[in-house]
């Protein structure tokens, strides 16, 4: 039986010298049984070439998504906008969901898959949404800030249960959920922290990181073990 191969999309330094992808998310896929590949960006045509390689797609976090890219201009200050980032993302996760890879989709990746699917943002949760709760906590990433309803009937559900309390490290987040996909799980000030796909193959996204939660929380190293099992399934078919 084959090592499922996941590919995980990585970062760039603001000077764009360097791709990079942090350790925790490497190391949560090897724990669920899985082989890293990491997917450095490339021109945005290409980036289907990546998809022979692997069985499955992580979406990583990193900074914001510039927002021409679904059809709106900044209101809102914006946080390491690389465009070329975002192009090749975009079309990586759009190759994916077009090729029935399971995806998840972790913080900014949430945001990346939204979008692919034709969804856009709120550029600023504090500007764009009253009442809305501090979601770019300030303590350390393996602690939580606030709580979050998983919805029922939900993949997310089996998976996760009916709640559980996430960290937050974002300040976009999903407003107009995309074509295809559907909310798995909100904040209690409303504010989307999960969304899901219909359909056989698993694709999940949460705002959260649960790479840093899941030494404190086996729940969350569940979503990586159920991924990689999704995975499983490509590589024996």
């Amino acid at each position: 039986m084959g090592v499922p191969r996941i590919g995980i999309t990585c970062d760039l330094e603001a000077g764009r010298e360097r791709a990079f992808v942090r350790s925790a998310y490497l190391q949560a896929i090897v724990a669920a049984g899985g082989l890293p590949v990491l997917l450095p960006p490339v021109k945005p045509e290409l980036a289907a070439g990546y998809l022979p390689l692997v069985d499955g797609l992580l979406l990583t976090g990193g900074g914001d998504i510039e927002p021409s890219f679904f059809n709106a201009r900044p209101v809102a200050n914006l946080v390491k906008v690389l465009p070329e980032r975002d192009a090749f993302d975009l079309a990586l996760t759009r190759a994916a969901l077009a090729g029935g890879r399971p995806i998840l989709a972790i913080c900014r990746g949430i945001q990346v898959l939204n979008v692919a699917a034709g969804g856009d943002l709120y550029q600023d949760i504090k500007a764009e949404v009253p009442g809305a709760l501090e979601h770019s906590q300030t303590g350390p990433r393996a602690e939580t800030s606030h709580g979050i309803e998983v919805i029922s009937g939900t993949r997310l559900a089996a998976v996760l249960g009916p709640g559980a309390r996430v960290n937050s490290l974002h300040h976009q987040a999903v407003r107009r959920v995309g074509q295809g996909l559907k909310i798995s799980a909100v904040a209690p000030d409303g504010v989307i922290e999960a969304l899901e796909a219909e359909g056989r193959v698993a694709v999940m996204g949460v705002q959260w990181h649960p790479e840093d939660l899941r030494l404190v929380d086996r729940r969350q190293g569940n979503l990586f073990q159920y991924f990689v099992e999704q995975a499983r399934g490509v590589t024996l078919s």
